[in-house]
């Protein structure tokens, strides 16, 4: 009888589990990750294949509110100034839940990218549904892909977070330095350190 009323129990947290893993299962390094049509700040929908040339593609998971994302704003801006002329373009995907963080509401990012002189798409996934399918957990949470939409690269930035004067490893920008030299990225996979995406309940 007693195993009876605790199957309920194992039944929920069976369950639970299940959801986490579902929403945290993602993209590993090799794998071919979805292209997707979210609406830019320019209120018009893009998707990657809309950006011609493109030898691959930086995709960003950020926010406005976050304090690691704007600490990161600058050397994103600095990043997309750097290698979108070499064909490896930032693109920006702001996942949060504005209901839980006005912050980042559509209007809200529109107003930030004008403010910070964004010169990168800057997509809202309001439904969530890229920010699961690549297993994007943090702002910001990096995914680097070739033309051919595979992951080459998945983490951080670099080793310093918060500050960027206490940068010493630049794991981005190493990794897109060995794409364009058609090299193997030795660090393929970091730690990306920053807040955790606001869900929606």
């Amino acid at each position: 009888m007693k195993k009876l009323l605790f199957l309920p129990i194992i039944l929920l947290l069976a369950l639970a589990f299940l959801f986490i893993q579902m929403r945290t299962k993602g993209y590993n390094v090799g794998d071919t990750a979805t292209d997707f049509k979210l609406k830019n700040i320019d209120g018009k929908k893009m998707s990657l294949k809309d950006i011609k040339k493109a030898k691959g593609y930086i995709v960003i998971f950020t926010c406005n509110h976050c304090p690691f994302s704007v600490a990161n704003e600058d050397r994103i801006i600095a990043l997309n100034a750097k290698y979108a002329p070499q064909g490896l373009p930032v693109v920006a995907i702001n996942p949060n839940d504005a209901t839980q963080y006005p912050d980042d509401s559509f209007e809200n990012m529109k107003v930030r990218a004008k403010d910070k002189n964004f010169t990168f798409p800057y997509l809202y996934d309001d439904t969530q549904e890229i920010a699961k399918a690549y297993g994007a957990t943090k702002t910001p949470h990096i995914f680097v892909l070739d033309n051919k939409r595979v992951v080459k690269y998945i983490g951080a930035i670099d080793d310093s977070p918060r500050k960027s004067e206490g940068v010493s490893k630049k794991y981005l920008e190493e990794a897109l330095d060995a794409m364009l030299a058609g090299k193997n990225i030795e660090n393929a996979s970091t730690k990306a350190v920053g807040c955790g995406i606001k869900w929606k309940k």
